[in-house]
């Protein structure tokens, strides 16, 4: 299997009250395509942080980020923005749907940044809607659906631009833990449907012990 993501060595610091906090310390880890990666360590570690720079949201002290096989530590910010948009799709615990756009409208709206013609975009969009199991529900608002069918919806528009790599930051951690399940089954299944690789962040030990793997972040190392 081909890597989707490699961190190499990746450090991150930032200065505060004229003191230099050493916030990633040399992470090294990789993700593997089809591999789903659970990220656990206590809150202020570092998780998201580590989550932003693989995701090219944010740019490491030093080391060197790897998507896909291409190596980005010194791409402008347009490579990084059209690698973001092409390779790498995002959930977050919060579903950050737009509120005045329709599920299915959610989902075709990443697709026309990327290009996408509208046939086989809205084809796509359907496809997973129906694949995390709301194609009855395309039309609806984010406010006409549950809170778990908004997470489910956030999943979909992660994978609609068919990505290498998704990453996600707590996508179960705003739910009460039945709905909890359910859209953490959907993903998993999704992702299998996708052969996707993903790296996971979440608190929810239980939940973590049923991905591929399991990492920890601790005193800034992998």
């Amino acid at each position: 299997m081909s890597k989707v993501l490699e961190l190499r060595n990746i450090t991150r610091n930032f200065e505060q009250g004229g003191e230099t906090l050493h916030i990633l310390r040399g992470v090294n880890m990789a993700v593997e395509q089809g591999e789903v990666v659970a990220l656990l360590g206590p809150s202020g570690c570092g998780k998201t942080t580590l989550l932003q720079i693989a995701g090219l949201l944010e740019i490491p002290s030093g080391g060197e980020v790897v998507v896909n096989g291409k190596p980005v530590k010194s791409h402008a910010d347009d490579d990084r923005t059209t690698l973001r948009r092409t390779q790498i799709g995002f959930v977050y615990q919060f579903h950050h749907l737009l509120p005045d756009f329709t599920a299915l409208e959610n989902l075709l709206l990443p697709q026309y940044v990327a290009g996408a013609a509208k046939k086989p975009a809205r084809e796509r969009a359907m496809q997973l809607l129906e694949s995390v199991g709301l194609k009855s529900r395309a039309e609806h608002y984010p406010g006409q659906l549950s809170g778990g069918e908004q997470q489910r919806v956030a999943i979909a528009r992660g994978l609609v631009n068919k990505p290498a790599l998704l990453l996600a930051d707590e996508p179960t951690g705003n739910l009460d833990p039945a709905t909890s399940e359910d859209v953490f089954r959907v993903m998993m299944q999704t992702l299998k449907d996708l052969n996707t690789g993903a790296l996971i962040v979440t608190h929810n030990h239980e939940l973590a012990h049923r991905m591929h793997r399991v990492l920890e972040l601790k005193d800034g190392v992998v």
